[in-house]
């Protein structure tokens, strides 16, 4: 699988403003791609304005999803603040390149930005099917949860989309190495670049990691589309040699 990271800047909450530019970013891209990640929240930025900037599942980002899935012939992903039944989702979309799409909603809600004051929780776990990869969706947060990521069902490529701060980057760098490390899996976390609305900086740090801990593409801290492949076979080679998975812990989730 050919996966290209989309590593930018964010207008604070302007959608159309944040489309344009992951559109020519998009576009820039000229090999045959099968998955591009963009950040969370990639349409606002990281705001509690929910009211103010949600969009629903007939909105113009998730439209705009489809169409670049069916334009690049790849699948697109990436978090989207979504309304619903009179309540708000931090929202992961999985869009295929035939514009069907699956979607994820994000379980550990950041409480120390008050994240969980206007947002719902999600209820599942989620792993999308594609081109025989087995992927499972995470934001941000939810990072720090190993229980929740735990690989029980045997998935191949763990994402997390971020807007995670420059000032816990060790935190980031680590955990993503971890989750990769314990999970015997390919892992790619995908953050944004530059200052929020709340002065926040971002410097980025997007990456891609192997099955043994072992970085494909390097942190980077500057805007850029990074673009790697990754050999499944080699995986599961590595798998059934080490078999570490096959001493893992039973247990079971309560939402």
């Amino acid at each position: 699988m050919k996966i290209a990271l989309i590593q930018s800047d964010l207008v604070w909450e302007n959608a159309a403003a944040n489309r344009e530019n992951f559109d020519s970013k998009i576009n820039e891209i000229d090999s045959e791609i099968n998955l591009i990640v963009l950040p969370e929240m990639f349409s606002t930025g990281f705001t509690m304005n929910a009211s103010d900037v949600a969009e629903t599942m007939q909105g113009e980002t998730l439209e705009w999803m489809k169409w670049k899935a069916r334009q690049k012939n790849a699948a697109i992903t990436g978090s989207v603040i979504i309304t619903e039944n009179g309540v708000f989702f931090n929202r992961m979309f999985f869009v295929f390149p035939s514009g069907d799409f699956q979607y994820y909603d994000k379980r550990h809600l950041f409480s120390l930005a008050g994240e969980d004051q206007f947002y719902t929780p999600g209820t599942q776990k989620v792993i999308v099917d594609y081109l025989d990869w087995k992927i499972c969706l995470q934001i941000c947060y939810d990072l720090r949860f190993p229980v929740f990521a735990r690989n029980v069902e045997n998935y191949d490529l763990l994402l997390y989309v971020a807007n995670w701060p420059k000032v816990r980057t060790n935190a980031w760098d680590t955990l993503l190495s971890a989750r990769a490390i314990e999970n015997l899996c390919y892992v790619a976390g995908v953050n944004r670049v530059g200052f929020d609305d709340n002065d926040f900086e971002h410097n980025g740090h997007s990456q891609l990691i192997d099955f043994l801990g072992n970085y494909i593409i390097k942190p980077q801290e500057t805007e850029g589309v990074f673009v790697a492949e990754l050999d499944r076979n080699i995986m599961l080679e590595t798998r059934r040699k080490l078999n570490f998975l096959g001493d893992r812990d039973q247990f079971e989730l309560k939402f």
